[in-house]
């Protein structure tokens, strides 16, 4: 058989990677609510891919190096296909005919495992850009993974619009839309990837301890440079990943929205986050700098926040889009621009090792911020998590000002 190029092969994982979650998530509370209307149990369900996916992630990127890319990313999305799978017959059966009353918890079990499987198989996205690395020269690397921007941002809009129009018919039916993606997915990388990582290139695996997902972040916290950098990094998506997945919930609650009202959302937040990473930030960081720009990109994400928590039913559709749009911007400008403000501390030695940890400190963040903000949402309140969210990210911008107060002005240039 033919073998496509490996760049298109790539680029489908990619997207795979983004539309298995966001067609899935602006719906958990919807499919969910047979099983459980409690905030604590959708944000440790929301948690458990992150976690799982922090967990396996440093042996999913050894083992591509020692094995080859295709039989890592053939696993990894085997596994993704087999926790879409799981999930979408969990939420499809009719349980109370089938378990007894003493047996109720076992859907949320087998909802939870699905989460794990599909968690710890979330290497696809890490092997599909080595491979991208694997087919890119230098000169055109920049380019090549422009793809992964696509890709992401084009999960973002298309997830959610397919969740919002097949949602119509049966609520069930954007889960095994995403699992007949990922199928898709994986007898295309069977069938048509070639292997992109030579023999010459394979490294050993390293010892176990480097294997430890921990190791990694206490090697980035012990790097002086990037220490307060790297930690207003972890507390922000902490508290933006938090409340993010309780937010569908509370315009459950709140505002009685329906499925295709709350995947909406998301989609604005897609179209917005396109537009800003994908023309904007290049213009604006070239004349603002990144040390603004995160700021900023801060403060619109606390007024979304204080948007949401002020909004009234009679207004709701107005507040909330507009709210959901502000705190599309604001990710937007932060998280290109924080990730840049640790490179610019970083020496060409320690690029890699930093750089590549933080998606597991990122993923940490996501796990304990949605874990306490479920929590918070049953205790506390519904509005509980925004204001959380509010105080966290006031000292997201104190731990970034101490650092650019300790800085030595020689180190930059963009204020």
């Amino acid at each position: 058989m033919k073998k496509v190029p490996p760049v298109i092969c790539a680029f489908i994982t990619l997207l795979n990677d983004r539309l298995g979650e966001t067609i899935v998530f602006p719906l958990l509370p919807f499919l969910l609510e047979r099983f459980t209307n409690s905030g604590t149990t959708l944000g440790l369900l929301a948690g458990s891919y992150a976690i799982s996916q922090f967990a396996a992630a440093p042996l999913i990127g050894s083992l591509s190096d020692r094995y080859g890319r295709k039989p890592i990313i053939v696993t990894c999305v085997a596994g993704s296909v087999i926790g879409l799978c799981l999930f979408a017959i969990t939420v499809s059966l009719n349980w109370q005919t089938l378990i007894p009353t003493e047996m109720a918890i076992l859907p949320l079990l087998l909802l939870f495992l699905a989460r794990i499987i599909d968690g710890f198989s979330g290497g696809t996205a890490a092997t599909a850009t080595a491979i991208l690395a694997d087919i890119s020269t230098p000169q055109n690397r920049a380019k090549t993974f422009g793809l992964i921007g696509v890709a992401f941002g084009l999960g973002f809009l298309l997830g959610p619009g397919l969740g919002t129009t097949l949602a119509k018919f049966s609520i069930t039916l954007p889960v095994w839309a995403a699992s007949g993606f990922a199928i898709f997915n994986l007898v295309l990388v069977i069938c048509l990837l070639p292997e992109t990582h030579n023999l010459d290139n394979r490294t050993p695996l390293p010892k176990k301890r480097e294997l430890n997902p921990l190791t990694q972040l206490i090697k980035v916290f012990a790097n002086i440079q990037v220490r307060t950098l790297c930690l207003a990094f972890f507390f922000f998506f902490a508290a933006f990943n938090g409340f993010t997945a309780v937010l569908v919930l509370y315009l459950k609650q709140a505002f009685n929205w329906n499925p295709e009202m709350a995947s909406l959302t998301f989609v604005v937040v897609g179209l917005v986050a396109m537009i800003v990473q994908g023309g904007l930030i290049g213009p604006l960081v070239s004349k603002y700098g990144e040390w603004k720009l995160t700021i900023i990109g801060i403060g619109f994400v606390i007024s979304g926040c204080l948007i949401l928590i002020l909004a009234k039913r009679e207004n709701a559709i107005n507040s909330v889009f507009f709210a959901v749009s502000m705190l599309a911007v604001g990710t937007g400008l932060v998280t290109p621009c924080l990730r840049a403000l640790i490179s610019k501390k970083l020496s060409a030695t320690t690029q890699g090792s930093v750089l590549g940890s933080l998606q597991g400190l990122q993923s940490l963040g996501t796990f304990i911020g949605a874990s306490a903000a479920g929590i918070s949402y049953d205790l506390l309140g519904r509005k509980s998590p925004f204001i959380g969210t509010t105080v966290i990210l006031f000292v997201v911008i104190l731990l970034i000002a101490r650092r650019k107060r300790f800085t030595n002005p020689m180190e930059v240039n963009d204020l």
